[in-house]
C-alpha cells in the first residue's frame, strides 16, 4: 500500500515524530504506525487532516491507493446491503407465515407479537429502500448486478429504468394479493 509510505515520507521530510502527527491530527500513535504499516487506511477525516498537517494533497499522498480505498468502500456498501436485505427477506417470510399460528395458538398477544414483526420489518424495508436510492438501484437486475460488483452500460440501466414503473405496480398488485390471502385465511381460521 502506496498510503502508508507516502504518509512516512512526508512525516520524515517534515521531521514530525509519530507521537507528534498523531496528536496533530487527533489519532493515537498506533493508529499512525498501522497506517505507515498499511494496517489500516485512515478515515476521510484524517486523510483530510493529514493532507493539511503534511501540506500535501490528497492525490499525492494517497497516489495509487485511491482505487483500492474505493473498492473497500464497495465491498463494505455491498455487505451492509446484502445484510440489511437477507434480514428484510427473512422477516418478510415470518411475517408471511407466522399471522395465523400465533392468533390460533396465543390469541391477542400472538397478534401483539405479529404487529411488533411487522413494525420491525416496516423499519428494515425503510432501510433497504434508502440503500436502493442511495445507490441507484431498483430493478432485480440492478440488484442483482450491484451485489455481484457489477456495473451496468448505459442501454441496460435505461431499459431497467423504464421497467421501474410496470414492476412497482407489479409489486403493489402482488402484494394487494398476498395480504387478501391472508385475510381469507385468517377468517377460515378464526370461524
Amino acid at each position: 500500500m502506496e498510503l502508508g509510505k507516502q504518509i512516512k515520507k512526508y512525516r520524515d521530510e517534515l521531521e514530525l515524530s509519530q507521537d507528534l502527527l498523531a496528536e496533530k491530527i487527533y489519532v493515537s500513535r498506533q493508529t499512525i504506525s498501522n497506517w505507515e504499516t498499511g494496517k489500516t487506511y485512515p478515515d476521510i477525516n484524517s486523510l483530510l487532516r493529514l493532507s493539511e498537517v503534511l501540506d500535501v494533497s490528497i492525490d499525492t499522498l494517497a497516489k495509487g491507493d485511491l482505487e483500492e480505498m474505493k473498492e473497500e468502500i464497495r465491498q463494505e456498501d455491498k455487505h451492509r446491503f446484502k445484510k440489511v436485505s437477507n434480514i428484510f427477506s427473512v422477516l418478510f417470510v415470518l411475517a408471511i407465515l407466522t399471522p395465523i399460528p400465533l392468533m390460533h395458538y396465543l390469541g391477542n398477544i400472538g397478534i401483539g407479537i405479529w404487529a411488533a414483526l411487522i413494525v420491525i420489518l416496516c423499519g428494515f424495508a425503510f432501510r433497504v429502500e434508502k440503500e436502493k436510492k442511495r445507490f441507484d438501484i431498483q430493478t432485480y437486475k440492478e440488484i442483482v448486478a450491484f451485489t455481484e460488483g457489477k456495473r451496468m452500460d448505459e442501454i441496460s440501466k435505461a431499459k431497467e429504468e423504464g421497467k421501474r414503473p410496470y414492476q412497482k405496480f407489479l409489486l403493489a398488485a402482488a402484494t394487494a394479493l398476498l395480504t387478501l390471502g391472508i385475510a381469507v385465511l385468517m377468517l377460515k381460521v378464526l370461524k
